[in-house]
């Protein structure tokens, strides 16, 4: 197992893992997104032996029951062993804005993989009304960004599409189990370009017809903004308002939401829905769950007007 990730988590990984061998902790020195990433893993296992398929997974993400999951990564792994690049579809439950979208086209016909679909087109992030469509057709699923593939044809189609990255990878893969790994790691890693796996192998891949798409019956949630935060805690329900903080001060009358709050301040929600609020002693966010995504936006916002003493 590899597990690629920034140089703050390491202590954190550590402890969770143990057995991990420091060859297989891959420490980023900066972020070049998912590109860089897996692209690197790729490189790194396909030096020691071409014939892996690899299997990546995003470390955000919160899966239930395991069997359902073991089953969409064992057939995953059978249409990879035919020649395809797969990921994991998720049925859809509303129509968010902030997940790829896959439309899977006929079945495969792989043995040991009878859910397998030909993968007919990526669409990143659509709009909400376009999303809203998508959900309504019942012909996608979300991108969960999970990826079971072998890595020589993850890297052709790395070489193909992204040459740059694919040559940098590819030299710090080389030096990887070597005394030069760190010198070359150092000098190489901060000039890879900054993309997402997504646009550099998986949409030319599935354009190329080597993408395949095998849907997820599990549970599934992307812990990427505070509105899925409020899903899956299991703090305190005050009146259908999720309340995250010790010692939160809130009253309700006919609201719900979330609310995430580290003040003794008194917050009080009255006659509105679905709204989410994050106080903190030096910032207060207030948003509709639905745009719980384009908190990025505000946070690139702030960085570009210098206020960053509140990120």
């Amino acid at each position: 197992m590899l597990v690629v990730t920034g140089r703050a988590h390491r202590d954190a990984v550590c402890r969770q893992l143990p057995e991990i061998d420091d060859a297989d902790l891959v420490l980023e020195s900066e972020p070049k997104d998912s590109g860089a990433a897996i692209g690197l893993a790729a490189a790194i296992l396909h030096e020691r032996d071409p014939d892996t398929i690899m299997g990546s997974f995003a470390a955000d993400q919160v899966i239930s029951p395991d069997e359902l999951f073991h089953e969409a990564v064992r057939e995953a792994i059978h249409a990879a062993a035919a020649g395809k690049i797969v990921t994991i579809g998720i049925k859809p439950t509303h129509a968010s804005t902030g997940f790829g979208y896959i439309r899977a086209g006929k079945n495969l016909d792989v043995d040991g993989a009878p859910s397998a679909q030909a993968v007919v087109e990526f669409v990143e992030k659509p709009s909400e009304e376009v999303a809203q469509e998508y959900l309504d057709s019942g012909e996608y699923v979300w991108n969960a960004g999970m990826f079971v593939a072998p890595v020589a044809l993850m890297l052709k189609h790395l070489e193909a599409n992204q040459p740059e990255l694919f040559a940098g990878v590819q030299e710090i893969a080389k030096a990887w189990d070597t005394p030069q790994r760190d010198e070359v790691q150092a000098r190489v890693w901060p000039t890879l370009p900054k993309i997402a796996i997504d646009y550099a192998v998986a949409e030319p891949a599935a354009a190329a017809g080597d993408v395949a798409v095998v849907p997820g019956t599990f549970r599934w949630d992307d812990v990427g903004d505070f509105a899925s935060v409020g899903r899956l805690n299991s703090a305190k329900e005050v009146k259908d308002v999720t309340v995250i903080g010790e010692g939160a001060r809130v009253f309700t009358e006919d609201a719900s939401g979330v609310v995430v709050s580290d003040t003794k301040r008194v917050i009080a929600l009255i006659g509105i829905k679905d709204v989410v609020v994050v106080d903190t002693p030096d910032a207060l966010l207030v948003m509709h769950k639905e745009h719980s995504q384009r908190v990025k936006q505000a946070v690139d916002a702030l960085k570009a007007s210098g206020d960053t003493d509140v990120l």
